[in-house]
């Protein structure tokens, strides 16, 4: 999946949201200090803009009125994600926009999340006032997609993430570590990048004070996490503050400063700043979340596995698979439809068994493909990588037939950094639009002689070429999509692609193996099954071992993945639906477009369809496919 959204799933917000917080001895320190001066500079201008959004968004709306009959959404567009990057500083460094890297601002704290909503409702008022069938059609699928965006966040606000901000999987304490180690997309390049990691140092401290707090209310209310989620977030932080600085993942940007220009001068000055930091900001604030997380919020947790479980949390879920999904599905549809697509999935895993000779039952083959040496063959890691671009030069010669745009994003296949490769998956992070870092497919090789070459060749097709490198990179790329448009993110799109690319591997030269194809379907039957167990979970009472149960008789994977998996589908409800059912809808599309216009049938130029407009809620991508096809028809 695709790395990385990760932290931005975590919420980030602007500094002026936490600075009516601060306490009268933090706003002190702010003042002292050297890089809190400059982060309090930043501060002040944000808060300035807030102040004036208002009278904003009263141009936006009168420009509305007059723009209208010019048919351009595009003042509305542009100074929307103006605002939006303001209060997601984490997502302007991620598409490479520099101008608030020293910023990590407070999204748990009541001034931000007014803030937001204020900004959120401003706009959607915004575009109320234009006439939708004035709009050039590129601006008419802009408005859609800008109506569904600020709807759905503004629906968002109504439930209690805030309440919950930390888990085992997906959360700001595990961003920072990646982000601070200098292997994320937080530049280390200059003086100046050092200064300004060292401001989100300061954004971080004031965020776990008010997780904390905020933790405390959910405890009084009923909304808290399982307890054995809560239990694994115990190692993540301990391994933060346990290590000395020299050791200290916060401090490799200082051990990488041997590999600078920087003036000796600077460089004795940031040492002395970072170590610093790690000693009295880093280790202290993950030390204080240890403590707390142990002695008061774990005794306070639920043993309960399901979000249903918490008040209101029905509702909550149904709000997550639309969310998700970007569907109007409900729990039942999901569960249903999950039995079907196992049951289907299973009886292919099984012919697939009967034609590679395999005297047992299923379950024997997982053990089989799971413990037989033949799946085994490497001896050193660099060996895990480079049959993984072998794939890639496989597949090469047969991308043309499938495809006519091509993306200008550089490509690399690495290893998965060392701090946290024992708790990572295979993922691709995406590059930047202007070429300074390729797209990248991390692959964790813990140990090479144990990594099992089942499913290489559909996880390549999903993580990178053509999943989600070509999605990701192909619409950051494309400039006639305003900004906020060109870095959106959708999971049913941008999951149910790359799940959909995975069944693309004969028509791209592989799975000639039958073993590899059976991995193909393994890993459509581990989407498969999240549909069944996450809906299970969350809605009819299914255990955590029921699911794990489920999923053992089901798939190839083991106890102690499965478990993780489970374990993940507790912590984000609705997220693992994404793909299933954002493939089946491409898959759907795929075949109306085969049965409707016959020999005309272009497989690459529905791709380039798929691909041309970036990440759509399902609705809008099937009305825009459904007049394609129209289109296609009249001009054959």
């Amino acid at each position: 999946m695709v790395g990385l959204v990760n932290y931005l799933a975590c919420g980030n917000v602007p500094q002026a949201a936490w600075l009516s917080s601060l306490s009268f001895q933090q706003t002190i320190y702010l003042t002292v200090n050297l890089q809190c001066m400059k982060l309090f500079k930043s501060v002040t201008l944000i808060l300035c803009s807030s102040l004036l959004f208002i009278a904003c968004s009263d141009n936006a709306k009168n420009n509305a009125v007059t723009e209208g009959s010019s048919l351009s959404l595009q003042p509305l567009l542009k100074a929307y994600y103006e605002d939006h990057l303001k209060l997601n500083p984490l997502e302007a460094t991620q598409i490479g926009d520099n101008r608030y890297n020293d910023q990590l601002p407070n999204d748990l704290s009541v001034a931000y999340r007014n803030a937001e909503k204020q900004m959120l409702q401003g706009y959607l008022d915004s575009l109320a006032s234009y006439n939708r069938e004035q709009l050039s059609e590129n601006d008419r699928m802009s408005y859609d997609v800008l109506k569904w965006e600020l709807t759905m966040s503004l629906e968002a606000m109504q439930y209690p993430e805030e309440l919950m901000p930390i888990n085992q999987f997906w959360s700001l304490h595990l961003a920072m570590g990646q982000l601070g180690s200098g292997t994320g997309n937080q530049p280390f390049k200059t003086v100046n990048d050092y200064e300004n990691w060292l401001g989100r140092i300061n954004g971080f401290t004031i965020w776990c004070d008010t997780a904390i707090g905020n933790m405390r209310t959910g405890m009084a209310q009923g909304i808290v996490y399982p307890k054995i989620l809560m239990e694994k977030v115990l190692p993540q932080l301990k391994s933060i503050y346990s290590k000395p600085v020299p050791d200290n993942l916060f401090y490799q940007p200082i051990v990488d400063l041997k590999n600078t220009d920087f003036s000796e001068e600077d460089k004795q000055r940031l040492t002395v700043l970072y170590s610093k930091a790690v000693n009295e900001q880093i280790n202290p604030s993950y030390k204080k979340l240890y403590d707390f997380i142990k002695d008061e919020y774990i005794p306070a947790c639920r043993t309960s596995d399901g979000i249903s479980n918490i008040p209101g949390g029905t509702d909550y879920y149904q709000f997550l698979i639309r969310n998700w999904t970007t569907t109007n599905m409900n729990a039942d549809d999901v569960f249903t439809l999950g039995q079907s697509e196992v049951k289907r999935i299973r009886q292919e895993m099984e012919n697939v068994m009967k034609e590679v000779g395999f005297k047992g039952d299923l379950n024997q083959f997982f053990e089989f493909i799971h413990t037989d040496p033949q799946f085994f063959p490497f001896k050193t890691d660099e060996e895990v990588l480079d049959a993984y671009r072998a794939i890639e030069a496989k597949q090469q010669p047969y991308l043309n037939k499938l495809f006519t745009v091509f993306p200008k994003t550089a490509f690399e296949v690495r290893q998965t950094e060392a701090f946290r490769e024992a708790s990572a998956s295979a993922e691709y992070s995406q590059g930047t639009p202007d070429g300074s870092r390729p797209g990248i497919f991390y692959v964790p090789v813990l140990d090479p002689t144990k990594f099992n070459n089942l499913s290489m060749e559909d996880l390549f097709l999903h993580e990178a070429i053509p999943g989600h490198h070509y999605q990701t990179s192909l619409q950051q790329e494309n400039k006639s999509l305003p900004d906020f448009r060109r870095f959106i993110w959708y999971g049913a799109y941008g999951e149910g692609w790359a799940l959909y690319c995975e069944s693309l591997g004969k028509e791209l030269g592989l799975y000639t193996d039958p073993y590899q194809y059976f991995g193909m379907l393994s890993a459509e039957m581990h989407r498969a099954i999240r549909l069944v167990v996450d809906a299970g979970i969350h809605t009819k009472g299914w255990t955590r071992e029921q699911a794990i149960q489920f999923s053992m008789e089901n798939e190839t994977e083991s106890k102690a993945d499965i478990t993780a998996e489970i374990e993940r589908y507790m912590a984000i409800p609705g997220q693992a639906l994404s793909y299933k059912i954002g493939q089946l809808k491409i898959l759907a599309l795929r075949k109306k477009a085969e049965q409707e216009l016959g020999v005309q049938f272009s497989l690459s130029k529905f791709h380039d369809e798929i691909l041309k407009d970036g990440c759509l809620p399902i609705a809008v991508l099937e009305a825009k496919m459904d007049k394609w096809i129209a289109t296609q028809k009249q001009a054959s």
